[in-house]
């Protein structure tokens, strides 16, 4: 099995899920992806304070428009190429995971990013040949090794490719305690 670590970041309302942004980070030779979604719901996250504070941040950032009274905070540079569609994303995270050799998915509190990969392509159901069914949880794993003080992330947290990277660092760090 081949490890690939991701973190998505999205908006949620019981109904839907907004994708924002995912990372991915596999483990057997450090190839990264990080996407940004061109699509996502704009307005939505600019009424979720949480999500303006924590992710906004860290996404490509555009210049203000005074005349339009868009704080710089907000403006999202859709020219930047980590800014790509929704089906653009789906394709370009499906070739990444099905060029993986026995590919294994691994996140923190995985259900909900998984729920956000799978929704890349549609319905559940519609899950491609080579996506796993399912992601493995590091939070599972910490409990089952006794809930251990887990190093910190130094930087960029909720930036999607910066947790998914510290998502091996988790996942090496268990991998340790559970040797011994």
């Amino acid at each position: 099995m081949t490890r690939i670590f991701y973190d998505t970041e999205f908006i949620e309302d019981g109904k839907s899920i907004g994708l924002i942004s995912i990372g991915m980070v596999r483990e057997s030779d450090g190839a990264e992806l990080y996407l940004v979604n061109r699509d996502m719901p704009i307005r939505r996250i600019r009424r979720h304070p949480w999500l303006m504070k924590n992710v906004v941040p860290s996404l490509p950032q555009g210049h203000g428009d005074r005349r339009n009274h868009v704080p710089v905070s907000w403006l999202f540079d859709y020219t930047d190429p980590l800014v790509k569609r929704r089906d653009t994303i789906a394709a370009d995270v499906r070739r990444f995971i099905t060029d993986t050799t026995n590919p294994q998915l691994w996140a923190w509190y995985g259900a909900y990013d998984h729920v956000a990969l799978a929704w890349l392509f549609g319905p559940m159901s519609d899950l491609p040949t080579g996506i796993p069914m399912w992601t493995n949880d590091l939070r599972q794993e910490a409990e089952r090794l006794g809930n251990p003080q887990l190093p910190e992330q130094p930087s960029g947290v909720h930036n999607a490719l910066a947790d998914a990277r510290h998502n091996l660092v988790r996942a090496q760090f268990l991998d340790g305690l559970a040797a011994t």
